[in-house]
């Protein structure tokens, strides 16, 4: 076997080193690369109202104040109440941190309330609405008599399809039900859409998404914001901060991003198969293959079969064949004595190369 220098070595070892490391880059780009992407709709506050990103709604707040609307941002529930009067309209969006002390207390406040995405409690925020499913987003026609739906028209909706109580008004149909749902509660209006994402910087100039949410939002000469806090502990009231939508408490795995648990997840099936087999060449470079390779050229538990030595020539090394093919030559002791040569008048013709001896 050849022996592997040094410079090989380090040579081999940095091919290795590179092929791992651009594995490695090429893993966590196939990971990080749809979040990049999709970076300026998931960066910021969702939702809140001073923020200009695409998943903000900055655009929907400055129009609502070109029309004369005060929008109020607020970050508790605490705040919310307070800021909250007769002649007041809360937004609450599925950004606002709620568990469901929280949740009873934003229902208690003062004036109409305006429920927009997949807000947890929605029991608790708007009784008598269900959820009867999910529905995909995308435009919609009202198809009801509701004033602010009807001067808006087509809409980006959907979401979840809704159903409420007796009496409540339902717009833009989506499966058994409806993406929009209003109806009135102790002398309030109470108003909850499916889907938020025609209030976003992103979908607010497409069909009528910035109608619809002027006429929703602006409902009333002073908007409550209710936006997602600084402090997710300190927004969500004296409940569990760590509850989902659900009221269950979340696990650890759920806090994990997606796209962590993707980049892990394929980092392991292309690095883990991959040891064995740069462990395996390593060692045949080096000379050290496994037992069971070497076991292959003896017998089943890998001793050296062997190999009899010709009588006459002791325990030395065999001789080797002869060059070109040709047999081996005989040791000195086998060949007979040499018989003297006379001389002849007349020379004897040579025998053939092939009868010659070989002493």
């Amino acid at each position: 076997m050849t022996a592997v220098t040094g410079p090989a070595k380090a040579r081999s070892r940095g091919r290795q080193t590179a092929w791992a490391a651009l594995l490695v880059v090429l893993v966590l780009v196939t990971a990080v690369l749809p979040l990049l992407l999709t970076g300026g709709q998931s960066g910021g506050r969702t939702l809140d109202p001073d923020d200009t990103s695409l998943n903000g709604s900055a655009a929907l707040a400055r129009l609502l104040e070109a029309h004369g609307v005060e929008v109020t941002r607020v970050e508790t529930p605490g705040a919310a109440v307070a800021a909250a009067g007769p002649h007041t309209l809360l937004l609450v969006t599925e950004a606002s941190f709620l568990d469901r002390a929280a949740a009873g207390r934003v229902s208690a406040a003062f004036g109409d309330r305006l429920i927009v995405g997949f807000v947890p409690y929605l029991d608790v925020l708007a009784p008598g609405v269900r959820r009867q499913g999910e529905a995909r987003t995308r435009s919609r026609a009202p198809e009801c008599a509701l004033r602010e739906a009807v001067r808006a028209g087509n809409a980006y909706t959907g979401g979840v399809s809704l159903t409420g109580p007796s009496g409540a008004t339902g717009c833009y149909p989506a499966g058994d039900g409806h993406t929009m749902v209003r109806y009135t509660l102790d002398g309030h209006t109470v108003t909850v859409l499916g889907d938020a994402s025609f209030m976003t910087n992103l979908r607010l100039a497409e069909d009528g998404n910035a109608a619809l949410a002027l006429n929703l939002a602006g409902a009333r000469q002073k908007l409550i914001w209710l936006a997602e806090p600084d402090d997710p502990a300190e927004a969500g009231g004296p409940g569990d901060p760590g509850e989902g939508a659900d009221g269950q408490a979340r696990s650890l795995g759920d806090l994990i991003p997606r796209g962590v648990k993707w980049a892990v997840l394929q980092l392991a099936v292309a690095v883990a198969p991959g040891r064995p087999v740069a462990r395996a060449q390593a060692r045949a470079r080096r000379g050290r293959a496994p037992a069971r390779g070497r076991a292959g050229r003896g017998d089943r538990g890998g001793a050296r079969t062997p190999v009899p030595v010709p009588p006459g020539q002791g325990p030395g090394r065999p001789r080797a064949a002869g060059r070109r093919g040709r047999p081996a030559r005989p040791p000195a002791s086998d060949c007979p004595a040499p018989r003297p040569r006379r001389r002849s008048p007349s020379p004897r013709p040579r025998a053939p190369a092939a009868t010659l001896s070989r002493c």
